[in-house]
């Protein structure tokens, strides 16, 4: 079989996993702390029929050589941990980690999972909880009777209880780090597991160290650019369109060769 044929499928899969990797950017335009996917790229390997700088006589050498690649795959995709836009909710358990940093949450099998997404709630105990109904860790216990709510920029938490002049403090929330953040795995729910690749858990205060200032009444938007994706669409459209028209054109070849040689 024509090799042509099996080179330009491997393209043609690998633009299905290109676009399958915007589709699921655009799907998440709109979800909190939600972070990018890019597809990468690699050629695959080369058949050499003639190595370069392979002697072609005595004294002279092949300057090129003959290399025949046999197509390209998708290696990986890998996040971009861009900063989002920052959107102002007025809702005092809304948090935006503004700048580098992930809040901890406690999973119900006890590990550590990390996001970006901080639109948090209060449970029946008063525990400070994501969406799904998960522990914000450190922990944080909110009094019945507590009323101006107020995070710092450095993640003390602070409340007045029973209309006392004093605030009391709750605890201080605090931010992790990691040396790779792309190596994290992505599990849903706007949540990550750390891996071998991300590197262990950096702890510390926010707005020092490296780590990102935490804005109340603040949450942090999708990264994802509309106009982007939608270039990038119709550039693995026609690229898609391209492999496509090398089957076809391909297979026009084969069917003159059967048609006129017997």
């Amino acid at each position: 079989m024509h090799p042509a044929l099996w080179v330009s499928k491997t393209g043609l899969s690998a633009q299905d996993t290109n676009m399958s990797t915007i589709s699921n950017n655009l799907a998440n335009v709109n979800t909190t702390g939600f972070k990018r996917d890019r597809a990468v790229f690699q050629d695959l390997l080369y058949q050499i029929n003639r190595q370069p700088g392979g002697l072609n006589t005595e004294n002279s050498e092949l300057p090129s050589g003959l290399q025949l690649g046999t197509g390209v795959r998708v290696v990986g995709t890998a996040k971009q941990f861009s900063q989002g836009n920052l959107q102002i909710t007025e809702q005092p358990l809304d948090m935006a980690v503004n700048g580098r940093g992930f809040f901890q949450v406690l999973m119900p099998d006890g590990a550590i999972a990390y996001t970006r997404d901080g639109q948090f709630q209060l449970n029946s105990n008063g525990e400070v909880v994501t969406p799904d109904g998960y522990t914000l860790e450190p922990n944080i216990t909110v009094p019945d009777n507590a009323t101006t709510l107020t995070i710092g920029k450095d993640g003390t938490v602070t409340a007045i209880v029973d209309d006392q002049a004093s605030p009391q403090n709750l605890g201080q929330i605090t931010l992790v780090d990691f040396i790779n953040p792309q190596g994290l795995q992505a599990v849903g729910n706007n949540l990550f597991r750390e891996t071998n690749a991300s590197g262990d858990p950096q702890e510390g205060e926010a707005g020092i160290n490296g780590l990102g200032a935490i804005e109340q009444g603040t949450i942090e938007s999708s990264n994802v650019e509309v106009v982007e994706e939608l270039v990038n669409m119709i550039t693995t459209q026609r690229a898609y369109e391209m492999n496509s028209k090398v089957v076809s054109t391909t297979d026009e070849m084969l069917q003159f060769i059967t048609n006129n040689i017997g």
